[in-house]
């Protein structure tokens, strides 16, 4: 048995905790934090160690150990139809007023519930748009739930709740979209359960807006009772983070305990009677980032990633072309299609766009693709912040414009795919998808795309051969190594990422 923990040991571990998974345990919650490590020991192989702090502490966790953690630390308590004033704002107000402006033109939604538990509230919303929507079935509604801990997330897909969760659900709710079960529980209304994708994602760690976790361009994103557990840095970084997934006008919902600040200094706190929302204003005057916030040296990897993106799959190339010897160098530069000023204003535009500042960067770069046209790196950053503007129809036409230019470059066949699939034109994407391999069998992203595509149509054994033919090609990577299109994505997180939803899908 573990020992009696030390309050030395827990200053310890409670910065640990708030270092890798940025959940937030202060003096008064440390009994909370040592049960919780209890708990969690004998599966993290620790239940017999003496020196358990000091083995923990030795290492950075892995996916599984992430997950082990987060199983014992996070809360699992929510319901649904939770928080009826800003649910009823959000019935009331928000979707009928975002529906209309749809109707005419692109009949699209997107809304993330991030933290999602065990899905009562991604649920909810769903349920919520089959009532506001009659004509459903002619939208492309996509409804994400994410969430750290694999088991909620594992309940969330099954979809089968006990009576507690429906305790504020009206009754004529639960008698159309439930189903009582043979041991007492209710199953949710599969035509429900379809309209909602459960994927794991770190909100601390991982990487968001992107293409990659479909986390781009969002119209509403639920956030509640999750910022509450997060350290003050975290905190801010979350909310950084998810102010860049909004496209301009769309909103952010929090619970009431959670409005502050530094909500209010990225977006536009909007009072209804009995609930305050968030609304993005990209007309809102920038905020001054604190210099720890954004690191000159996390800019420059930044930078860097988003250069690998956009050049060719060959590394040994690239890798020629920045060790040229010094006395060819000034032919080298003038033969250059992008010279010095030009690369000065790329930088500029990865700088903005990783700053969210995405009406700056499609500036900056119209002005570059019009002296260059066909510039690769510049055509393949601006498909991105088209992305996430939610100017989909743009970067689609960008995409085949590269396309037209070279139809030998995979590269610009995945991300025509990902932008058909944000479309919801999912045959086109799958066309798509495997066109890419047809012109690169080794292409990682677009197994792990064909992976997500083909488990959102419940085809899981053929999303499991997709997701096995990825880690396998994963395994050749170095696990520091980004693969080509992975937005900054490691290797190694990439597989821990991939295995995440392998099991989530064992219980589908």
């Amino acid at each position: 048995m573990i020992d009696r923990i030390s309050h030395s040991s827990m200053q310890r571990l409670s910065d640990f905790i708030a270092s890798q998974l940025g959940l937030h345990y202060p003096r008064e919650r440390w009994s909370d934090l040592e049960q919780a490590l209890r708990s969690a020991a004998p599966e993290l192989g620790l239940n017999d160690e003496p020196r358990f702090v000091d083995r923990l502490l030795a290492r950075r966790l892995t996916q599984t150990e992430t997950e082990v953690l987060a199983k014992h630390l996070t809360v699992g308590e929510t319901y649904f139809f939770r928080e009826k004033a800003s649910l009823d704002i959000l019935e009331g107000q928000i979707l009928p007023q975002l529906i209309r402006s749809r109707m005419e033109g692109n009949k699209r939604l997107r809304i993330w519930s991030a933290g999602c538990c065990t899905g009562e509230e991604p649920h909810t919303i769903a349920i919520l748009l089959t009532r506001l929507i009659p004509d459903l079935h002619d939208w492309n509604v996509t409804l994400i739930g994410t969430d750290i801990n694999q088991r909620f997330l594992q309940m969330a897909s099954e979809g089968i709740y006990n009576k507690w969760s429906l305790r504020g659900t009206p009754a004529c709710i639960t008698e159309r979209y439930f189903k009582p079960t043979r041991d007492g529980r209710f199953e949710l209304s599969p035509d429900i359960r379809k309209m909602v994708t459960f994927s794991y994602l770190n909100l601390v760690d991982d990487c968001y807006p992107s293409l990659l976790t479909n986390t781009n361009a969002i119209d509403i994103i639920l956030c509640r009772n999750v910022l509450m557990y997060f350290t003050g840095e975290h905190a801010q970084k979350v909310i950084r983070n998810l102010h860049h997934c909004l496209i301009d006008g769309g909103w952010l919902l929090v619970s009431p305990s959670e409005t502050s600040q530094i909500l209010s200094s990225h977006l536009t706190p909007v009072s209804f009677p009995d609930a305050t929302l968030y609304k993005k204003d990209t007309n809102k005057p920038p905020i001054a980032q604190s210099p720890g916030l954004v690191p000159d040296q996390e800019i420059r990897k930044s930078i860097g990633r988003l250069y690998e993106l956009a050049l060719s799959r060959e590394p040994q190339i690239a890798q020629e072309q920045t060790t040229v010897d010094a006395s060819v160098a000034p032919v080298e530069a003038q033969e250059s299609r992008i010279g010095n000023q030009e690369e000065s204003e790329y930088t500029e535009s990865t700088i903005a766009f990783e700053q969210g500042r995405y009406p700056e960067a499609a500036e900056k770069l119209l002005s570059l693709l019009s002296r260059l046209p066909d510039d690769a790196k510049s055509l393949a950053l601006l498909t991105h912040v088209y992305a996430n503007l939610g100017r989909l129809a743009e970067a689609k036409e960008l995409c085949e414009r590269a396309i037209a230019n070279d139809k030998l470059l995979p590269r610009y066949h995945y991300l025509l795919a990902t932008i058909l699939m944000a479309l919801g034109e999912t045959d086109r994407a799958m066309k798509s998808f495997k066109r890419v391999l047809y012109l690169d069998q080794n292409f990682i992203l677009a197994h792990f795309a064909l992976g997500n595509l083909t488990r959102r149509q419940r085809r899981f054994k053929e999303s499991k051969r997709h997701y096995k033919n990825a880690l396998s090609l994963l395994g050749s990577c170095r696990p520091e190594e980004s693969p080509p299109e992975a937005e900054g994505m490691t290797a190694a997180r990439l597989k821990e990422f991939i295995r995440s939803t392998i099991n989530t899908e064992q219980d589908e």
